[in-house]
């Protein structure tokens, strides 16, 4: 699978062509199976595909306006009541302490991975977007202030083909036994 990761690019151009469901829900699947630690699985997505919701969330997105061009946004968010056994009003942000919210962050995270790979696996184009803040992407799709939005992720058919950007060398990133 080396050559698949490889080969992922984010794509910010798509053609005007829909999304099959089957497609979607396949995606949504692979994300579904992705590990989680103590089998939370904190991750539910949804999938937008009204051009007046998809123009909301790419203002909230800093007004990102090539987002547009994606048929289909699946907006991925984190469920903190999976780590919290008490039922107590809680807000989230970016400046939340919660330690359990870093936890549902990184087990998010991991599922979105899937969706992207498994998007290149259907020949689908996708890019992972997070430039924007809680409290004003929530209220759009009436997220409650207890969810946390990770990302979203833009799908469609691939109408470019970039090319591969620099990566730091392996050896500049790997330790044995400590720093």
């Amino acid at each position: 699978m080396i050559k698949e990761i490889k080969m992922r690019r984010s794509i910010r151009k798509y053609i005007d062509k829909p999304v099959e469901n089957e497609k979607i829900i396949q995606l949504i699947e692979s994300a579904r199976l992705a590990p989680s630690g103590s089998n939370t699985q904190p991750w539910h997505f949804i999938v937008v595909k009204s051009e007046l919701s998809r123009q909301k969330l790419a203002e909230v997105s800093h007004n990102q306006k090539w987002m547009l061009s994606a048929p289909v946004f699946i907006v991925c968010v984190a469920d903190i009541r999976c780590r919290m056994e008490e039922d107590v009003d809680i807000s989230l942000n970016e400046n939340s302490p919660q330690e359990e919210l870093k936890q549902i962050i990184r087990d998010t995270s991991i599922s979105v991975g899937h969706v992207l790979l498994e998007a290149d696996n259907l020949g689908l184009g996708t890019c992972w977007v997070a430039w924007f803040v809680q409290d004003e992407i929530r209220p759009i799709l009436n997220i409650p202030s207890d969810k946390y939005v990770v990302g979203i992720i833009t799908l469609g058919y691939k109408n470019e083909t970039p090319k591969a950007r620099s990566r730091k060398k392996l050896e500049d990133l790997i330790h044995y036994e400590n720093w």
